[in-house]
């Protein structure tokens, strides 16, 4: 299987051209190459399909195997790889994925090829104003208990779940131990993405994620879509703010269409795998 390993700030995965390549089962798939010391290693595989709806469709799973609805670090790297493979000559982009079509702004450098993309995420739901799972009329945010702990849950989700709590320092929060907890909780019947957010400056987000069947991640761009958008409801911030993650800093802006995120979408190497 010939592929193409992506990231998009840190964010990364191994990309397969379905109008090329055929993957017969593609979770049992992701759980093989997204290994990293017996893979290719990822944090998850995506495939870029034909689609009747869009110019194309981006399926994408995560490391254990579990398909997720939408991805917006993946989605910029699929616009990259279609634009740079000659797949297309346009630079505005429809893409479809389980949490819809999503429209794709494409920014090329000297050499011609995709640098970055902006890409209109749709808008927020919050879990006090529209179906969220089963927390339908629940607060904003919900507070949970974890070791005796309280966290106020900001729940919002970007055709993803996501759920998002305000600490004091990102850097030394035990990521791995709450967000695992908070994941499973039984008001999140399909697990949830957990955010944990220190707000710098008016204009400034820093954010490390627990991202479902992945572990903790270098960013997650449906992600930070969703915080900026507590963060923004909140007013902790103004409508337009950069998330800064381990992986590199996403721009996120809150019109009335919704959410639009700009970030890099890059090229580490291509190969092939025997399966």
């Amino acid at each position: 299987m010939k592929f193409t390993k992506m990231h998009g700030a840190g964010n990364d995965y191994i990309y397969v051209n379905g109008f090329e390549e055929w993957v017969p089962d593609p979770a049992a798939v992701s759980i093989q190459i997204s290994d990293r010391h017996f893979g290719i290693g990822g944090d998850g595989l995506v495939l870029i399909l034909p689609s009747d709806a869009a110019d194309f469709r981006m399926r994408m799973f995560n490391a254990d195997g579990s398909e997720g609805e939408m991805c917006g670090n993946a989605i910029r790297c699929v616009a990259k790889y279609v634009y740079d493979k000659a797949m297309t000559r346009k630079k505005e982009l429809s893409i479809e994925t389980l949490a819809g079509i999503r429209q794709l702004v494409l920014f090329t450098g000297e050499n011609g090829l995709v640098e970055k993309v902006r890409v209109w995420m749709g808008q927020p739901g919050f879990s006090d104003e529209t179906e969220y799972t089963d927390m339908l009329g629940r607060s904003f945010p919900v507070p949970v208990t974890v070791d005796d702990v309280v966290y106020p849950l900001h729940c919002v989700s970007m055709g993803n779940p996501h759920a998002i709590t305000f600490v004091d320092n990102v850097d030394r929060f035990p990521v791995r131990e709450v967000g695992t907890q908070i994941q499973k909780l039984p008001m999140f019947p399909r697990q949830v993405n957990v955010e944990f957010i220190k707000v710098l400056s008016h204009t400034d987000l820093q954010m490390r994620v627990w991202e479902r069947g992945s572990g903790e991640t270098l960013a997650c761009g449906t992600g930070a879509c969703a915080s900026a958008a507590a963060a923004m409801r909140l007013g902790l911030v103004g409508r337009q703010c950069n998330v800064h993650l381990p992986g590199g800093t996403l721009e996120i802006e809150w019109k009335a269409d919704g959410i639009y995120m700009t970030g890099p979408a890059t090229l580490a190497f291509e190969g092939e795998i025997k399966l």
